[in-house]
């Protein structure tokens, strides 16, 4: 059996997690899940809810027989394995080159027109 404390701890180190690795600040797990938003599938989310639910009837003893221990730490596990697979230099090397790709497509299209301009007016 789980109890309120344990989940209590275990969501501390998922936020400490999501801290670390995306520089979400949030007091609950609801809060961070929803500021990661699509960097992590949709499936790590419906865990963080399964959390957050536990955590909910953490509160109250007798609601707490509803909560589901093994559903609980494979949710745990599961969040864990996605925020340490999480690479941030891939992440930040995908975002330059994104960044450089859209550049250097609006220099060429900007050219381009630029030349047809040129071609129109009878410069060239």
């Amino acid at each position: 059996m789980i109890d309120a404390s344990d989940i209590e701890r275990k969501t501390a180190r998922l936020l400490r997690m999501a801290r670390e690795q995306y520089g979400v600040k949030a007091d609950t797990l609801d809060k961070a899940m929803h500021k990661i938003g699509r960097r992590v599938p949709k499936r790590v989310h419906d865990q963080a809810r399964v959390i957050s639910e536990a955590q909910r009837l953490g509160g109250h003893p007798k609601l707490m027989l509803q909560v589901d221990a093994d559903k609980v730490e494979a949710a745990f596990d599961g969040i864990q394995k996605a925020f340490k697979a999480e690479d941030r230099a891939d992440r930040r090397m995908g975002t330059i080159l994104s960044t450089l790709g859209s550049l250097s497509f609006n220099l060429i299209a900007v050219a381009v027109l630029l030349i047809l301009f040129l071609k129109w007016q009878g410069f060239l």
